[in-house]
């Protein structure tokens, strides 16, 4: 009953109140005028013969966690093509770099019943794997009235959702009852679905631990390893306002120790990058941006890789990583990427966005916590003037990560029945 009301809702809405707001996100650049075809369920592209397997996430972080089962699928099955739909532009532009043959994207449409159903006839997938947390009714009302398996894959409920959804249980239920089944992160995340309505939850892991190599320039690469030459550098990755400053400040005090000191700053955000320059520089630091082409020299304190598309550079080229996210109370962010290229990978007080990873790496020894930025300093002191210390943190990282890729099997095996 809920989704009869929600589409009823939309379609009425949606010229008078929506089609203001999806203007405005055009304005603002947050939808690609070339492809808005797409966001209505007009796309362009003809669908290819044979099997079409469907993936869907909203976000970067989403979409890459499905390239590993996207070059799995089209291994398995030659003659298929598997086509992905994100809902942003930055999305959109990764995949485009980073999809293999055989794979092609497309924006997921407004969620108008209209937008969805001419969506699905037109494409008409043999199986949908949905990687987004956010649950769209149209959208899944639309391949339910198709009979499209429909499958939840690394399926995570914080606790904060949890406790919302149980005040809309009926809400929830009647959401879930249109995925086929459901693959939970964790086993809580599993149990708390089955406890939301899903009718089959299960958990196997997950995906984000197969995820496959990061792209990387060799040329850049090169060009950057040449301008750090001997220096003493570690990075700090994914950041977040205020981490930064925090980072820079850090720096200024480990500088006395290690005199030609160099710290990479990779924001989570890169078109933070000025403001980021500017909060350093004012407090007696040298800052270099990478978005303005500026070089490594011998003064530069700061190196702020602030581009889309590099984070493979920064991570094959340090030894000592902090991911960001995790001195503020945001949750972290990914760890396991520089753990799968033998980084030593340390983080902040705040990973709650990966509690079940947190504690198999830290039952690993694979992962470094820390509870402030006095303590971060005294580690990463530590680390780098002790090259035995930092090689056995390196190797604990990475063999723990790849001893947690195995994922990425069971989960094919459980999706090979839908295809």
């Amino acid at each position: 009953m809920f989704i009869k009301i929600y589409n009823a809702l939309i379609a009425i809405l949606y010229p008078t109140v929506i089609k203001r707001y999806i203007k405005k996100r055009l304005a603002n650049g947050k939808e690609d005028q070339a492809r808005f075809n797409e966001r209505v369920g007009r796309p362009k592209m003809q669908r290819p013969e044979g099997k079409l397997i469907w993936l869907h996430g909203a976000s970067v972080g989403e979409s890459i966690s499905m390239l590993p089962l996207i070059q799995k699928i089209l291994d398995t099955y030659p003659d298929a093509h598997v086509m992905v739909t994100t809902g942003t532009v930055t999305s959109a532009d990764v995949m485009s770099k980073r999809l293999p043959e055989r794979a092609f994207h497309q924006f997921i449409p407004i969620d108008n019943p209209f937008f969805t159903t001419r969506f699905i006839k037109h494409w008409q997938p043999n199986v949908a794997l949905w990687f987004e947390s956010e649950l769209w009714p149209a959208m899944l009302s639309s391949i339910k009235r198709k009979n499209i398996p429909l499958i939840l894959i690394n399926g995570r409920i914080s606790n904060k959702s949890f406790k919302r959804w149980q005040q809309f249980d009926f809400i929830c239920k009647e959401l879930l009852s249109c995925f086929t089944f459901c693959l939970g992160q964790s086993e809580e995340d599993a149990y708390r679905l089955q406890v939301l309505g899903a009718p089959n939850s299960i958990c196997l892991g997950n995906l984000k631990y197969a995820g496959l190599p990061l792209p990387i320039d060799e040329k850049k690469r090169d060009e950057i390893i040449k301008q750090i030459g001997k220096r003493t550098f570690w990075l700090a990755s994914s950041t977040h306002n205020d981490e930064e400053l925090r980072i820079a400040k850090v720096h200024k005090r480990l500088k006395e120790k290690f005199p030609d000191l160099l710290t990479l700053i990779a924001p989570r955000h890169p078109q933070r990058g000025p403001e980021i320059k500017e909060a350093i520089e004012k407090i007696g630091l040298k800052a270099s941006l990478r978005s303005e082409n500026e070089k490594i020299t011998g003064t530069t304190d700061i190196y702020i890789a602030n581009t889309i598309g590099e984070m493979g550079i920064w991570y094959d080229i340090a030894k000592l990583v902090f991911i960001g996210g995790s001195l503020i109370p945001h949750g972290g962010q990914n760890f396991i990427e520089p753990s799968r290229v033998r980084d030593a990978v340390v983080v902040g007080p705040h990973m709650h966005n990966f509690t079940d990873a947190m504690n198999r790496a830290k039952k690993a020894d694979a992962i470094i916590q820390v509870t402030d930025t006095e303590e971060l300093q005294d580690v990463v002191a530590q680390l780098l003037e002790n090259k035995d210390l930092l090689d056995a943190k390196r190797s604990l990282a990475y063999n723990w990560a790849t001893s947690e890729a195995k994922v990425l099997d069971g989960i094919m095996d459980k999706v090979k029945g839908f295809i």
